[in-house]
């Protein structure tokens, strides 16, 4: 056992999932203070989405909701950091408490709700931390604001393209979150029908900057198909998949501790399968100029290997960072360049 899991079993495991998500953020912050810059082997240099990224692992968007982790998150080895989800208006999310783990699993379950402090705020402190000379690539994740009724599809596009206008010129790649279980009707932008203009629209306004969306691992193979035609005929730079689950099949925790934790997005190895199954669709259908930022249940070197021989440009981790601690990106990385 090494000395964060001593540290994960006995301190962190007994304290409020979110409380040391908060502890581990401060500290985080203190090594971006510290020893700023990204320490990768060069060999892992990648090329996506027209950009140079230092390592193809990353950290997925839910872990530095306010960009504020950014400098320390390079410095603990991960080549990217996709920030938020951001919305236009500042909000709170959901009530508490709204984060559990499922230890046994090494899952976690949350209902977060895109709890930030709005577009405005982060975009100043984005474009500060792209300023440092040895930074990670900094993707942006944008979602619909609470405060939007989800029916009302103009106001819908406008909230969003409001993110869009804050965000775009301080953004490395924006991702647009459709998929979020946690925000009611979110979802429901992924129907097609919806999906093409708001897309569309946010592409326009973007201008060059790469603009990708992050869909469900609960689509069935048909909407995973739809939706990268969709991503191909609007010329989408990428497809991020997937973002978290609301099935709760195949658990090993107690289903009394499952029920306890209640609804939203699973997350960790019980979304693997599915999540590299849809990567595999979407590499399939997909012209080769439209990347796919695989997501869901990364753990090892050899989880990354896997989906990066599956078709991935980029890999994504964030619920492995809660049980393998602060050295995990290095490790990854370690494992990666060994087999370059």
């Amino acid at each position: 056992m090494t000395a964060y899991e001593q540290v994960f079993r006995h301190g962190f495991s007994r304290m409020d999932p979110e409380a040391a998500h908060h502890l581990g953020a401060a500290a985080i912050r203190a090594i971006g203070v510290a020893r700023p810059g990204v320490r990768a082997d060069a060999a892992l240099r990648t090329r996506a989405l027209g950009r140079e990224f230092p390592t193809p692992f990353g950290v997925a968007a839910g872990f530095d909701k306010d960009a504020t982790m950014i400098a320390g998150l390079g410095a603990l080895g991960f080549g990217h950091v996709e920030v938020g989800t951001l919305t236009a208006h500042a909000q709170p999310g959901n009530p508490q408490p709204r984060l559990f783990r499922l230890v046994d699993d090494r899952a976690l379950v949350n209902r977060m709700g895109f709890n930030n402090g709005g577009a405005a705020a982060a975009a100043d402190r984005i474009a500060a931390a792209r300023e440092a000379r040895s930074r990670p690539v900094i993707g942006v994740n944008i979602g619909k604001s609470r405060v939007v009724d989800a029916d009302d599809a103009p106001a819908v596009e406008r909230d969003y393209l409001t993110s869009t206008r804050l965000l775009a010129p301080v953004a490395d790649y924006l991702a647009v979150n459709v998929s979020s279980p946690n925000t009611p009707g979110l979802r429901g932008l992924q129907d097609e029908r919806l999906l093409e203009p708001l897309l569309a629209a946010i592409r326009g306004e973007a201008g060059d900057v790469p603009v990708l969306v992050k869909i469900a691992p609960d689509l069935d193979d048909a909407q995973v198909e739809g939706i990268a035609a969709l991503a191909a005929r609007l010329a989408l730079a990428g497809v991020i998949a997937t973002n978290t689950t609301i099935s709760r099949e195949g658990l090993r925790t107690d289903a009394d501790a499952v029920a306890r934790a209640g609804q939203g997005g699973l997350s960790g190895p019980p979304v693997a399968a599915r999540s590299l199954a849809v990567l595999r669709l979407l590499r399939a259908a997909l012209p080769a100029e439209v990347d796919v930022v695989s997501v869901g249940g990364v753990e090892t070197a050899n989880d990354v290997r896997e989906r990066l021989a599956a078709g991935a440009a980029l890999v994504q981790g964030y619920t492995g960072f809660i049980y393998r601690g602060p050295g995990w990106a290095r490790e990854l990385n370690r494992g990666l360049a060994a087999q370059r």
